[in-house]
């Protein structure tokens, strides 16, 4: 009895975090007053192997009702169309600038040696990296900057709609967000006086000028795999703020299109975590495994298997997790199925920590967009 009302009391504090952080989280409006004149944006679109995406996301971004932005994008040794696509497109459009990468070298992971050489082209007073997977409403910037000038932030990431075309996607996807939501102290983060690092998701980073290169841009991440959490330390150890928004009205993103893909990033992440303390990885997964999973095996335990009488209390932490579930996945436009298979999703999270993390441990690396990062090529 005493492990059951522990489970409970730890899913209800949960549960109140996950409001606060809800309640935190502010929104892009279409109706943002900007500063006139309006500040030149960078907008950044690293890109390798993106024939599929790179079109419907320059293309959102040339819709933008911003009255002062530029788009650069950067080649990185695609083996398909990306870089063609991206060349007519600029033709059409003088706000576009195609450029191709340099080789990689040996001690950068590929994606912030692109965004660095990306910033070094760029002429903004704000720059902005968006992956080439995304999707914008007319108004992001528009909405986005008023926010960031507002809150004096070194640093804007967020939350974008994630996008999912399987089935497998649909109840694996959400489940990340409703962790972090869950556990993370978003709301406590953002409102403490002293300058703390707030949540980063690479699909969208926006720096002013300034603070960017303050920290020497991505070359203080260049041999990191998670490059935005490692921006959002960054940028908190030179002084300034990290915020954290809800992108989910003006940024959609499909990060994988298929389960092979969807793998190797949850692998990728996992694996991040597991370079940066084992430890912190284990309890994760043990903590996941009591707080969030092992409530529904007790659930079939009791009505299928051996009366005990905990049903009451059972059933309780089980539907305060569906309770955090249809919280976070309304608010984020989630596919309702992931909610129900919500024990499969979660499985699926476990399995791919416990296998990132044995990699990890014997230092087999792990892959992504074609490229092996292991310990031996010193990319942690």
């Amino acid at each position: 009895m005493l492990y059951h009302l522990i489970i409970a009391g730890g899913l209800v504090l949960f549960m109140l975090n996950l409001f606060l952080n809800l309640r935190a989280l502010r929104r892009p409006r279409a109706d943002s007053r900007l500063p006139e004149p309006a500040p030149l944006i960078s907008v950044m679109v690293p890109a390798r192997d993106e024939e599929a995406n790179i079109e419907t996301c320059l293309k959102s971004l040339q819709a933008q009702d911003y009255p002062n932005f530029e788009i650069l994008v950067l080649d990185d040794h695609s083996s398909d169309d990306t870089a063609a696509i991206v060349e007519r497109m600029a033709a059409e459009d003088k706000r576009i600038r195609l450029f191709r990468s340099e080789p990689l070298p040996e001690d950068w992971a590929g994606k912030p040696f692109a965004c660095y050489q990306l910033a070094q082209r760029a002429r903004g007073s704000w720059f902005l990296f968006v992956d080439a997977d995304t999707i914008h409403a007319p108004h992001m910037l528009r909405g986005v900057l008023p926010i960031a000038i507002e809150s004096k932030t070194g640093m804007l990431s967020g939350f974008p709609r994630q996008l999912a075309n399987s089935l497998p996607q649909k109840i694996a996807i959400p489940v990340l967000y409703f962790v972090i939501m869950s556990w993370l102290p978003i709301w406590w983060l953002h409102r403490s006086k002293k300058p703390r690092p707030s949540l980063a998701i690479g699909q969208f980073l926006l720096f002013p000028r300034e603070d960017y290169w303050k920290i020497g841009g991505h070359r203080a991440v260049k041999s990191r795999i998670i490059e935005d959490v490692w921006l959002g330390v960054e940028i908190n150890r030179s002084g300034s703020r990290h915020i954290a928004i809800d992108l989910s009205p003006v940024v959609a993103c499909s990060m994988y299109h298929d389960v092979g893909a969807m793998c190797e990033g949850f692998i990728k992440w996992m694996y991040s975590v597991a370079a940066l303390s084992r430890i912190f990885l284990a309890l994760m997964i043990a903590a996941g495994y009591f707080f969030l999973l092992a409530p529904f095996y007790w659930l079939w335990h009791e009505l299928f298997v051996v009366y005990t009488g905990w049903g009451a209390i059972i059933v309780f932490q089980v539907v305060v997790i569906f309770g955090m579930r249809w919280l976070v996945d309304s608010r984020f436009k989630e596919p309702v199925v992931s909610a129900f298979l919500h024990p499969l999703g979660f499985s699926f999270l476990i399995l791919t920590g416990l296998y990132a993390g044995s990699r990890q441990v014997v230092g087999a690396g792990v892959r992504w967009k074609n490229r092996l990062y292991s310990k031996e090529s010193a990319i942690e």
